[in-house]
């Protein structure tokens, strides 16, 4: 599933799961203008050139974060931005996503097929055994988009993230790699015991 030299993480029916890169910037850029007022106020992405590099500077292949593209199979297209953020090794073996979609994309179905992909390069080549997503109460497209993929409902935490200019609460979902059916090798930093 995994092709390093093609820049492709994974495929499925309609979609490719592939890293973010410098090379995406007008696109990116444009999506985020086009989808404003779709993710207004529940997510703030790069809207600047000085803000997508900034933002690419996040992302270190798996050591900490991963910025991943959610792209249309047949023509490219950005459809989607997936982050793993925060990932810690050791006894904790977790990330963070983020994610949104784009207009004209959003309500297809990419992103689900897109976090799909996210859940099998994320369980299986940064073996990772554990993903959280933290979304606001009134994103029911979010919440839908994680109970179709198993995540279970863990609280709500008040004032987690600083969003739209004010800290929000948020639901935590979560998911292992044990509850999405993907097994693999432990990541070397899991301590023996």
């Amino acid at each position: 599933m995994f092709d390093e030299g093609s820049g492709e993480l994974g495929r499925s029916g309609r979609v490719v799961l592939r890293r973010i890169n410098f090379g995406d910037q007008e696109e990116f850029l444009e999506r985020v203008r086009a989808s404003a007022e779709l993710h207004h106020p529940m997510v703030s992405l790069p809207a600047t050139a000085k803000e997508f590099l900034d933002f690419l500077d996040r992302f270190d292949a798996g050591r900490s974060a991963e910025g991943l593209l959610v792209c249309l199979l047949d023509s490219g297209a950005i459809a989607g931005s997936v982050n793993i953020n925060s990932i810690i090794r050791g006894r904790f073996q977790n990330g963070s996503l983020g994610y949104a979609a784009f207009t004209p994309y959003a309500g297809q179905g990419y992103m689900s097929e897109g976090l799909g992909l996210v859940l099998r390069y994320a369980f299986e080549e940064l073996r990772l055994h554990r993903l959280e997503a933290q979304i606001q109460p009134d994103n029911h497209a979010s919440t839908k988009l994680v109970q179709k993929h198993g995540f279970r409902h863990e609280g709500y935490s008040p004032d987690l993230l600083f969003v739209d200019g004010a800290w929000r609460g948020h639901e935590r979902w979560a998911i292992t790699n044990d509850m999405a059916g993907i097994s693999g090798l432990p990541h070397p930093t899991l301590p023996a015991r």
